[in-house]
């Protein structure tokens, strides 16, 4: 009973995802506020992602009866209770202290995928007690073959199951705002830095436990290496010493040394879709990084019908999609899954340990909402409903 009226309390103060949003900025430091939010250039591939998911519609129906629609889905072997996921974001630690602890935990309770970055701030090693069975790890791929099989090993071992390979980050994106906000790598409390996070005492406290957040998985491989830490800009990072971009034959290597799922993140057009269907791997990711790393790129509402219809694997999209329609208008275009990445961290940021529970209980709500609407009873119904031939 106390926990539904905790449930009830939290949807009365935290409707909607945008009230999550706005809490997590009165709740973290600006600099941190703006490592999170923000995107590359001007910013246009960020809006982009907003506007286009905007013009996806539906038609409303009438007079299909009473029903309770199925959010249930399948990918790649497991079932989920939603067709979401937590998106891999670097430096998580940073952004809520403890967040790939809590993340990882939340996932596993409610039954859907946690995807860990290369440059989090924790090691699989300190995950791997909180992970449940449906854990991904996200791979920046490392130019030394011997660190790149350490990693998979490790990360195997820890208890990750599928292998995410991301592409779309052949060198550092410059991210100017964050650059302003005066965040450098790794982080440090500068004296501008330490009043802002003096305004935000919560986060404060919390990052006194954990300690300033690194990327210990990163670190640690640079410290075998004996690689210095000068870095080029503010915005790249000690990850950028190590890895490479990655070539046709690296996707080949890596299918070969990886025994379970392969994810490649980053694709936006039909044409490498089809080709990595032919390498081998076991989805397709549409992204473009949330808009972090190009400023002249389509959204991947845009660039979704193109993928689907260039292959038969798996398709998952990220990058803008924040709510229950969000997610609707994506599967409704071909995708097969969506993932978030700033939606959880908003989350985190505004209620805590509590606040991914809540996320999920939102996007579920809206979903059954919406679907109510147009009456889907589950996935298979939705690009019927679309109000214009965006398929």
């Amino acid at each position: 009973m106390f926990a539904q009226a905790n449930a009830m309390d939290l949807h009365a103060k935290f409707p909607a995802v945008s009230d999550l949003r706005d809490a997590a900025r009165r709740r973290i430091p600006h600099f941190v506020w703006e490592y999170l939010d923000s995107a590359t250039g001007e910013e246009r591939t960020l809006r982009r992602n907003r506007t286009e998911l905007d013009q996806v519609l539906f038609h409303p129906s009438i007079l299909h009866g009473e029903f309770t629609p199925n959010l249930a889905t399948e990918f790649l072997g497991q079932t989920y209770d939603l067709p979401i996921g937590i998106a891999p974001v670097g430096m998580s630690g940073l952004i809520w202290p403890g967040a790939e602890h809590m993340l990882a935990k939340s996932a596993s309770a409610l039954n859907i995928p946690y995807s860990m970055s290369t440059v989090a701030t924790q090691t699989p090693e300190d995950v791997a007690p909180h992970l449940g069975e449906n854990a991904w790890f996200q791979m920046y791929p490392p130019r030394d073959k011997s660190i790149r099989e350490d990693m998979m090993v490790r990360a195997k071992a820890a208890g990750f199951t599928t292998l995410i390979m991301t592409v779309d980050v052949p060198v550092a994106s410059r991210r100017e705002r964050q650059t302003r906000g005066g965040l450098t790598q790794p982080p440090k409390l500068t004296g501008r830095l330490a009043v802002q996070a003096a305004l935000r005492p919560a986060w404060l406290n919390g990052i006194r436990q954990t300690g300033m957040p690194r990327m210990k998985l990163m670190d640690g491989y640079a410290e075998s290496a004996q690689l210095g830490k000068s870095m080029r800009s503010s915005t790249a990072h000690v990850g950028y010493l190590l890895r490479t971009s990655p070539d046709w034959d690296y996707v080949h290597a890596l299918r070969d040394e990886w025994d379970g799922p392969l994810i490649v993140k980053g694709v936006s057009r039909g044409a490498d879709a089809q080709a990595l269907e032919k390498a081998g791997v076991d989805a397709i990711w549409v992204s473009n990084h949330a808009g972090r790393q190009f400023d002249a790129g389509p959204a991947t509402i845009q660039s979704l019908p193109d993928v689907r219809q260039a292959t038969s694997l798996p398709i998952i999209v990220d990058s803008g999609f924040e709510t229950g329609l969000d997610i609707l208008r994506g599967l409704a275009l071909g995708a097969n899954f969506i993932m978030m990445g700033r939606p959880w961290h908003y989350a985190l940021a505004a209620i805590g340990e509590k606040g991914p529970a809540h996320l999920a209980d939102i996007l579920k709500k809206d979903l059954e909402a919406n679907m109510g609407q147009i009456g889907a009873k589950d996935w298979t119904d939705l690009s019927t409903r679309l109000a214009s031939d965006l398929s």
